[in-house]
């Protein structure tokens, strides 16, 4: 495996963890704060209110909040303390409810919370920490158990020369989005229909029904495509997770099923990618990102255009079934992410 997909499986494996973990952490902290300098037992006394002045302005709310000089009495004292980021309507002299410490008059409150708030603060941070460690190990375990059992996905240097082999042919995937049923078609070098999925229906909640069709033998069978959902954790490109269902699986899931894995390489053609394919440990195709659907004879209509999703790709395999081709680039066509799997 090269390294971007080292990089990518590491980053996308602890994305759970990345995110569950920190916040348990923050939770945590946050109750035993709550604990040290516990206010449940704050005792209410009437304040009243020194200054007023404009403090930060609160966007979310479009409002003015303000910092309020307060005074109050404990057993024939004075106190005086401020109470910052107030909303409301304030003026000098107002009569303001104050809480403080009955051991430490100085310490003082706008509001108490109950003594439980620390514990369950404690009590979800632990969960949240347990949660991503979980998902996390989880996640390794999977992929440990796809290298065992699929073989771990291959890189360039393990198709070096592939386009090249004898049997080796080159066809062409093209997303065709112009109606409001869109498809996929896989054609040959004179344009020729090979294999397509068409949608049947398309809708905004629940999956759609796509038609696969081999154009060679005039087959064809009905499959239900759940929509993308993509997770994105902590906004890191490495650390998105895309998928979708396929006949009510997983559609990677599906794809491993059937013997396969994918290697991602950015780094030949940036931004465009290539995709190394194998089956059953050995490779089975090479699929290349381009920026517009084009044969041989149209290199020069080539652009850069970033890959993010519904692309055209190039294909190349010995393969005369192109079923697990088609559903393989279809689902890295439909996953809006770099890497997949």
């Amino acid at each position: 495996m090269n390294m971007e997909n080292k990089f990518a499986r590491i980053m996308r494996n602890s994305g759970p963890a990345r995110f569950f973990i920190p916040l348990g952490i923050v939770l945590i902290v946050v109750g035993v704060l709550l604990m040290v300098f516990k206010s449940d037992n704050y005792v209410s006394t009437t304040g009243r209110i020194t200054s007023v002045t404009e403090g930060m302005y609160d966007d979310e709310n479009d409002t003015q909040t303000y910092d309020l000089g307060i005074a109050y009495t404990v057993d024939g004292k004075e106190y005086n303390s401020t109470f910052s980021n107030m909303n409301g309507s304030f003026s000098v002299g107002d009569e303001i409810k104050v809480f403080y410490d009955p051991e430490s008059p100085d310490k003082v409150s706008n509001g108490k919370l109950p003594a439980i708030i620390g514990p369950i603060a404690i009590a979800l941070g632990v969960l949240a920490g347990v949660c991503g460690v979980a998902m996390t190990v989880k996640a390794f375990k999977k992929s440990s158990e796809l290298d065992r059992t699929l073989g771990k996905p291959m890189s360039s240097a393990d198709f070096d020369g592939f386009k090249s082999r004898p049997g080796v042919r080159e066809v062409y995937f093209r997303y065709d989005g112009n109606t409001f049923k869109p498809g996929y078609l896989i054609e040959d070098a004179d344009r020729n229909p090979l294999y397509e999925g068409k949608m049947l229906k398309n809708t905004m909640v629940g999956a759609r029904t796509f038609e696969f069709t081999d154009h060679r033998t005039g087959s064809s069978q009905e499959h239900d495509v759940g929509h993308v959902g993509t997770q994105s954790f902590n906004g890191e490109a490495f650390s998105a997770k895309s998928s979708f269902k396929f006949d009510g699986e997983n559609v990677w899931d599906a794809i491993h099923g059937r013997g396969i894995r994918i290697g991602t390489d950015i780094r030949s053609k940036f931004p465009y990618f290539i995709y190394n394919i194998s089956k059953n440990g050995a490779p089975y195709a090479r699929v290349e990102s381009t920026g517009q659907y084009v044969h041989e004879d149209e290199a020069a209509q080539h652009s850069v255009v970033i890959p993010t999703g519904h692309m055209f790709y190039r294909i190349w395999t010995a393969e005369n079934d192109l079923a697990d081709i088609f559903l393989t680039t279809f689902a890295i066509s439909e996953c809006e992410q770099t890497f997949v799997e």
